[in-house]
């Protein structure tokens, strides 16, 4: 089935994308721009916007200043149906505030709000609290397209900076269906993480995986296409970054609470840390950082911009597997994400694909 699925998604293509540009940041304009020019995304299909660019945004400024801009454009070109993909950037507001850590949670990630806005748009606006059903999630044998799903796939072109991101994207142009997945287990966890991190190693051929269920964290691997781990949520876990050979397409996934709490660059010494010892900690929280993957030489990544809860991180048992199949990197994300209008998101360029095995 994942076959049949992945020969149909082969012809998505650049004018399924939009592509949202804020105004006022240089760094989205350079971005965005870049992105159109490299991926032959047509002109009609970027939105400029207009909106500070903090990294938090208030629930009215967003609907204000975001939501209700992007679906002026999609109205204006006529684009509702045939945009299947939104792609934010750098310079774009990250995190919509409201209260956290409960499931009935109030904030949210700019992009899982704006995978909403299709339902919004028919007439159907969501509502609050955060955390809604991803229709999308394990339905590993669709075709993703409208009105079967009604949600758009976002996705962001986000670093440390514009060498960062210039990297996802010419690196999403080279990917290849070859490479190792990685996949490290936590010694001695009684959580699910473990058993879907065992069940992505079983559903990939055996000759591509490497795969750790000590204590022992995989540093330094070589060749690397796809990554499972548990970050700095494994109390092994010492340094910041992996040190791998990230192959161009390669995406990594890890069950860590705030590891998309900021793409602002840390001092080259910080290094991950302790709850219990706030001097370790950068931006609020001692955990490792998405944007440290992509500045390594990864593709894709996912992240948190808040407490998830691990039920609700992606699931590496179906991202994995969709990725190597050929799914694009956009819905290889959603179809192992649990919820929408939550604390997640993801990093790269939605049409990124390895092709099929």
């Amino acid at each position: 089935m994942l076959l049949a699925a992945a020969a149909l998604l082969l012809a998505q293509k650049p004018d399924n994308v939009l592509v949202v540009i804020n105004q006022g940041s240089p760094l989205s304009r350079s971005i965005g721009e870049y992105y159109v020019e490299r991926r032959h995304v047509p002109l009609a299909n970027i939105c400029r916007l207009s909106v500070k660019s903090d990294e938090d945004i208030s629930r009215d400024d967003y609907n204000d200043k975001i939501a209700r801009p992007i679906a002026a454009c999609l109205h204006r070109q006529k684009l509702q149906d045939q945009i299947l993909y939104i792609v934010t950037t750098s310079g774009m507001p990250l995190r919509v505030q409201g209260s956290t850590g409960t499931m009935a949670a109030e904030m949210a990630s700019v992009d899982s709000e704006l995978a909403l806005l299709y339902s919004d748009m028919l007439g159907r606006p969501h509502a609050l609290p955060s955390g809604l059903h991803n229709p999308f999630f394990g339905q590993v044998a669709a075709t993703f397209r409208h009105p079967d799903f009604p949600i758009y796939l976002v996705t962001r072109l986000t670093g440390y900076d514009f060498a960062d991101v210039k990297g996802i994207i010419d690196r999403a142009l080279l990917a290849r269906n070859r490479g190792n997945f990685v996949i490290d287990l936590k010694a001695s966890d009684g959580t699910p993480g473990n058993g879907w991190l065992r069940d992505a190693a079983r559903a990939l051929p055996k000759d591509r995986v490497i795969l750790d269920e000590t204590g022992k964290v995989l540093y330094k691997e070589r060749d690397v296409i796809g990554y499972a781990s548990w970050g700095s949520n494994d109390p092994d876990r010492k340094q910041r970054g992996v040190g791998f050979q990230w192959l161009p397409g390669a995406i990594m996934t890890e069950y860590v609470s705030t590891n998309g709490r900021s793409f602002t660059r840390p001092p080259e010494t910080w290094n991950i840390g302790s709850w219990a010892d706030s001097t370790t900690w950068f931006v609020g929280s001692p955990q490792t950082l998405t944007a440290d993957y992509i500045r390594e030489g990864a593709t894709g990544a996912s992240g948190h911009v808040s407490e998830p809860f691990l039920p609700f991180t992606p699931r590496p048992d179906i991202l994995l597997p969709a990725y190597y199949h050929g799914r694009n990197l956009a819905e290889s994300y959603y179809l192992a994400l649990p919820m929408l209008s939550w604390m997640n998101i993801v990093v790269g360029d939605p049409l990124c694909s390895l092709g099929r095995p």
